[in-house]
């Protein structure tokens, strides 16, 4: 059986100064799932978490209020992913039906069906205007639409293996992808041209994450540790090992200062980017942690997992 997947895309950026405020304690366990749950997104705003999971289902919470909003259904197998325009008002989702679906947020319904992937879809990201649809599956290929219209645009091949991850950089320049060929591609957003491949990890990569200035790319693997790259030169800037099984997931606050980490080992480990030192470890998840996300204010992180809840974590 395929190991669980996830990794929410995330921000951040260099980090300077006093050490990052990594203080998080449980707020709440979010529960309504009937399987793993792979993959959590905020809305720009903050008032939205979306959740997807391995019950066919995307679920709606309302995080302040610690509630459910109801759940999304339509597709006829396991959401993996699930990401939100910059405006807030389109959900996109990426599932083992092999499509990815568009969803009106506020009618709740399906408003493009993107089909085309000939295997599962394990990623969906939005590109930072919004007019772009990432979708990275298991046929080996990422494939690029358009919001608007639902239409094919491109389809890029360079991968040798399933792609289990695909993020666009905060600044709209680079796609990255990563699969289980043990190795990242970066892509010009535009073009579709290859740019550089980064080489390092020595098993699968399933969760990337792009710094909020763009200069710094995370990367969580089966091999047991996270990296950092320089996106500019593709150079492994540092290795933070720790976990005690595979890395599932990782996402960057929005200062740019912390890094979070989700494994198989049931936990998620924060890091300060400046120096790469370990600051803390969330204990609570019951399973695999699989997927992670921080909320727009960066005052709460989201993580979620293989025990089917998720869990919110405050600054304290």
């Amino acid at each position: 059986m395929e190991p669980p997947r996830g990794g929410a895309p995330g921000g951040g950026g260099e980090p300077g100064g006093a050490p990052p405020a990594s203080d998080f304690g449980l707020l709440t366990t979010l529960t309504g799932h009937g399987d793993s749950v792979v993959s959590v997104a905020f809305t720009p705003g903050g008032r939205i978490l979306a959740s997807g999971g391995l019950d066919s289902a995307i679920g709606l919470w309302d995080p302040a209020a610690q509630r459910s909003l109801g759940q999304l259904r339509g597709h006829s197998g396991p959401v993996y992913s699930v990401a939100f325009s910059p405006d807030g008002r389109t959900l996109a989702s990426a599932s083992g039906d092999s499509t990815a679906r568009l969803w009106e947020l506020s009618a709740g319904r399906t408003v493009h069906t993107l089909s085309g992937h000939k295997d599962r879809v394990y990623s969906v990201a939005f590109s930072p205007d919004g007019r772009t649809v990432a979708t990275a599956s298991k046929d080996r290929t990422v494939k690029l639409w358009d919001a608007g219209s639902g239409q094919l645009l491109r389809t890029l091949v360079g991968h040798t293996a399933a792609v289990d991850t695909a993020v666009f950089s905060p600044d709209g320049r680079y796609l990255a992808s990563g699969g289980e060929d043990h190795s990242i591609l970066l892509w010009d957003a535009d073009s579709g041209r290859p740019i550089r491949e980064l080489r390092g990890h020595t098993e699968a990569i399933h969760g990337l994450a792009f710094s909020p200035d763009a200069h710094l790319l995370a990367s969580a693997s089966r091999d047991g540790t996270a990296r950092l790259w320089v996106v500019a030169t593709g150079r492994e800037l540092r290795s933070f090992s720790g976990h005690r099984g595979y890395v599932e997931a990782v996402a960057f606050s929005p200062d740019g200062r912390l890094l979070a980490s989700a494994s198989e080992d049931d936990t998620v480990k924060l890091w300060d980017v400046a120096d790469g030192r370990e600051l803390r470890t969330l204990l609570g998840h019951t399973g695999w942690v699989i997927a992670l996300a921080f909320s727009p204010d960066g005052k709460v992180l989201a993580s979620s997992g293989a025990d089917k809840t998720i869990r919110l974590w405050r600054q304290e």
